[in-house]
């Protein structure tokens, strides 16, 4: 695992909505979930109209990165939690799923290995100037 960019962030229309903190355990309830994950997606997924029925680890970031932006936009942030953590453990590299679109449209997902997020700076400061 990295040691540097240690967090997974969830960015959706420039908005960042999760973190994921990957030096935190992942409780034992939660790791038999995400292996009952695996275990289902070992059988075959569909991701964008095409059955895979054996998918990759790209497939399957990409099908749960999909899935977690679904959750989030019907606020099952439960599912969306579970979804991300699934990322951030098992796809150790990955620094920010960034979403971008409309959910009734075409909504695009990136996955981003490359770099950490880097907060935007949209705050200004107060700046004086003398006459």
């Amino acid at each position: 695992m990295r040691q540097a960019g240690n967090k997974l962030h969830v960015v959706v229309n420039d908005v960042p909505v999760l973190e994921f903190d990957r030096s935190q355990a992942i409780p034992g309830h939660q790791r038999l979930y995400l292996n009952n994950m695996d275990v289902k997606m070992d059988q075959g997924i569909t991701l964008d109209g095409t059955f895979h029925p054996t998918p990759d680890p790209i497939v399957r970031s990409h099908f749960v990165a999909n899935s977690m932006v679904n959750a989030l936009f019907v606020e099952n942030y439960s599912l969306a939690m579970a979804l991300c953590t699934w990322l951030a453990d098992r796809i150790p590299d990955l620094q920010i799923v960034k979403a971008v679109g409309n959910i009734e449209a075409d909504m695009g997902i990136e996955l981003v290995f490359d770099r950490d997020y880097t907060k935007a700076k949209t705050e200004q400061g107060i700046k004086f100037y003398k006459p």
